[in-house]
């Protein structure tokens, strides 16, 4: 997002015996267009190879989020294929239009892109490309979601996603692929025990529980009402799981949250991953990394958090499906209309459980999914309606834009993990803009 202060190189590149006029004047209204951005490069027009080297040299230790080259006129292939090969970031081709209006072609913009596609295509080199002019809104728009998705590829490289205890038995939808996730994304995976991990909430700080339990006594209606002991110990695991995230350098956690939680700790995990959700370190249930993975993913592009459900049920006299989890979900996603309140698992009646209808919105669905045998992105939009809980714990009723009948024919033909992650608000191109740059196929819900 441009208020992140995305990091975009900037090359306009252009021949000598063209309109360098225009050319400087158009590449001058482009930049001037970008100032919302973190622009590395000068308006100097890129005309030769010793040029190009210098700009590669200023571009070198620039920590880019992606690389624009403006085809500020006509030239061949050469500079934009020794550019794209030097600065391995997400590139964009932005092609000028021309007025035609007889007499000389001045820029020839468009070809010199055609010749850099064409090269870029036999190295096999990924990019994306715009025909536009500076002050085009639709181009910017399209910038602006490449360039968010080139900031979650960059951000990706390096993350890490604590895995906490194994998935349960029969869950193959939350298996880990750590060798995947490192060549493709890299993505590290590291293992924790459950045991050393509950020793460690059972110690959390009292004072600290104290103080979160008087926070979410003013919150949560009912939550005085829960087992004082054991909505405590809640508490102490969202405190251990915040300490194991700062301590370790985590950006997402995986937990297997049952039975042992319950069975060993005497509380639910769910309440304290749905605060660490809200602090935005996401979580997921089941040991579920690709889902963590997933909400890491729509937090970075949406700037908020992300929730982790299972689809539990479809309506398709009226087009609509219901999500549900226990009671993880984010605080900041529920109905300001309804105000949320504290409870106990449905099935292993344990403390502490958050409890609302997710709030009304635009929202962006998706999967980090691998039921095709290799990584694939799962992609969905539609409205998230306001109803009534459908079960206890967090639930909300969507409207699929491709309709209920299509996405609940794809979940079960294509054999799609049973976790899908949502956030709100518009990222769907971004998601695709990404996948393509990860060398992944897409599957449109």
């Amino acid at each position: 997002m441009t208020e992140q202060r995305l990091r975009i190189g900037f090359v306009p590149i252009a021949r000598p015996t063209f309109d360098l006029g225009l050319a400087r004047d158009l590449t001058a209204q482009l930049h001037e267009a970008l100032a919302g951005y973190a622009l590395q490069g000068s308006t100097e027009l890129v005309m030769d190879g010793a040029a190009v080297q210098s700009r590669i040299s200023e571009l070198a230790d620039s920590q880019l989020d992606m690389l624009l080259l403006l085809q500020a006129s006509f030239a061949d292939s050469t500079m934009a294929l020794e550019l794209a090969r030097a600065i391995d970031v997400p590139l964009l081709l932005w092609a000028l239009p021309e007025a035609q209006v007889g007499g000389r072609l001045r820029i020839n913009s468009f070809c010199g892109v055609n010749l850099a596609a064409h090269g870029l295509r036999r190295a096999g080199i990924a990019y994306e490309t715009i025909l536009a002019a500076p002050e085009d809104t639709d181009a910017h728009a399209k910038l602006y979601d490449f360039a968010r998705a080139a900031m979650v590829k960059r951000r990706l490289q390096g993350a890490r996603i604590g895995r906490l205890g194994e998935n349960p038995a029969g869950f193959d939808t939350c298996l880990v692929n750590r060798v995947g996730l490192r060549s493709r994304l890299g993505i590290e995976a590291p293992q924790y025990a459950l045991s050393p991990f509950f020793q460690q909430a059972r110690e959390a700080h009292t004072g600290r529980i104290d103080a979160l339990a008087a926070s979410l006594s003013e919150r949560l209606a009912d939550f005085d009402a829960q087992d004082a002991d054991e909505t405590r110990g809640t508490l102490g695991v969202y405190l251990a799981l915040d300490e194991l995230v700062n301590d370790e350098g985590l950006d997402g956690v995986a937990v297997r949250c049952w039975p042992e939680f319950f069975t060993d700790l005497g509380c639910s995990a769910c309440g304290a991953m749905s605060l660490l959700s809200d602090a935005l370190t996401p979580t997921s249930c089941e040991a579920d990394v690709n889902g963590t993975i997933t909400q890491l993913i729509l937090q970075w592009l949406s700037g908020e958090p992300a929730f982790g459900s299972d689809i539990v049920a479809f309506d398709l006299d009226a087009d609509a499906a219901t999500l549900w989890h226990c009671g993880l979900a984010p605080l900041s996603m529920a109905d300001p209309t309804v105000p949320p309140s504290a409870t106990i698992h449905s099935n292993r009646a344990k403390p502490l459980l958050m409890q609302f209808p997710l709030k009304p919105g635009r929202v962006t669905i998706a999967r980090l999914s691998e039921a095709s045998g290799d990584f694939r992105l799962v992609i969905g939009r539609g409205e998230m309606l306001r109803a009534p809980m459908a079960f206890g714990g967090t639930s909300g009723r969507i409207r699929f834009d491709s309709g209920a009948s299509v996405v609940m024919d794809k979940l079960l033909g294509e054999g799609l993990e049973h976790h899908l992650s949502l956030t709100y608000g518009e990222h769907a191109q971004s998601l695709e803009m990404l996948a393509r740059m990860l060398g992944m196929d897409v599957l449109r819900l």
